[in-house]
């Protein structure tokens, strides 16, 4: 027994002797020694995860432009021809809501130590709208009656029932930089968005006054609508909790913001009604803006 006794502090001797000896040395100290503890963290891994969003979206303002011609007979004869044109602005709605998410991405630890790089790849399907009623864009013009060729000012109007602006998916790429710990990653990242959205024109009719009457130019409300995608910038920062070294949760807060995004709309009209006569045309105009969304994601990930 003291044979044993006598062997566990002569080892224990010996160890903290080599400790203080390579301290004192300079030499550089075995990460778990330094660390006393084992990271579960794995060195690399593909990932995968699912999840939710609370996402604030803010829809600014939309720059709107229409141009109105037209064609006004009395009979088969064309008795005067016009146009008018000008511009305005929707001021939209901010909009906030919930939105299913998933993730995708790769991480790397750089050689011996806790730092890591890597990459993210998020989607959440938004689907938020954002609405303006009763907009008045106004517009001035010209018209020509034919037979003596005499051009007269005017102004007039062109009226929404109501103007929709929607987001409706979001991609965001971004590489991130990161740093472990015995559980636990925290990470920044900035890169791209995708975006689809869509803009609807709903009700649309063009007036003018003309001879002192305020004139329906363009007959029965028209309705609009065009979509795409559209490119912008995102920034995320970000932390993880491992259950294991397969599961870990995942919450971040994200920024992204669109390019502007222009849509164009074109369509003729007939309008049987115009006291002046029947009148024919084209109704043309565009409609351009940005989206700002600002989200919190948690989703439940499993590494490969």
């Amino acid at each position: 027994m003291a044979v044993t006794s006598n062997l566990g502090a002569v080892r224990r001797a010996l160890a903290f002797a080599c400790a203080g000896t390579t301290i004192a040395l300079g030499l550089p100290v075995p990460a778990q020694a330094q660390s006393g503890s084992t990271s579960i963290v794995p060195r690399s891994g593909f990932f995968a995860g699912l999840g939710g969003s609370y996402n604030s979206m803010k829809f600014g303002t939309q720059d709107l432009y229409a141009i109105g011609t037209s064609e006004i007979y009395q009979g088969p004869t064309l008795f005067a021809t016009g146009y008018a044109a000008g511009p305005g602005y929707a001021q939209m709605p901010s909009e906030s809501s919930f939105a299913p998410s998933a993730q995708l991405g790769y991480f790397q630890h750089f050689a011996n130590s806790d730092w890591l790089w890597g990459v993210k790849l998020a989607y959440s399907y938004l689907d938020t709208t954002s609405t303006v009623n009763h907009l008045d864009l106004p517009q001035a013009g010209t018209f020509t009656v034919v037979s003596s060729g005499v051009t007269t000012p005017f102004t007039g109007n062109a009226i929404i029932r109501s103007f929709r602006t929607t987001i409706e998916h979001q991609v965001l790429l971004m590489p991130i930089l990161g740093r472990s710990f015995e559980r636990s990653f925290v990470y920044a990242g900035a890169g791209a968005s995708w975006s689809r959205t869509k803009t609807n024109v709903d009700g649309l009719v063009g007036f003018a006054d003309i001879m002192g009457q305020h004139v329906d130019v363009s007959g029965a409300p028209q309705d609009f609508a065009a979509s795409g995608s559209v490119w912008g910038f995102a920034g995320i920062i970000g932390a993880t909790w491992f259950f294991d070294r397969s599961w870990f949760v995942d919450a971040s807060y994200f920024y992204s913001r669109t390019n502007t995004k222009t849509y164009s709309y074109s369509s003729s009209f007939e309008n049987t009604n115009n006291p002046f006569g029947t009148t024919t045309g084209t109704l043309v105009g565009d409609s351009s803006g940005r989206v700002t969304t600002q989200g919190l994601m948690v989703t439940i990930n499993k590494t490969f």
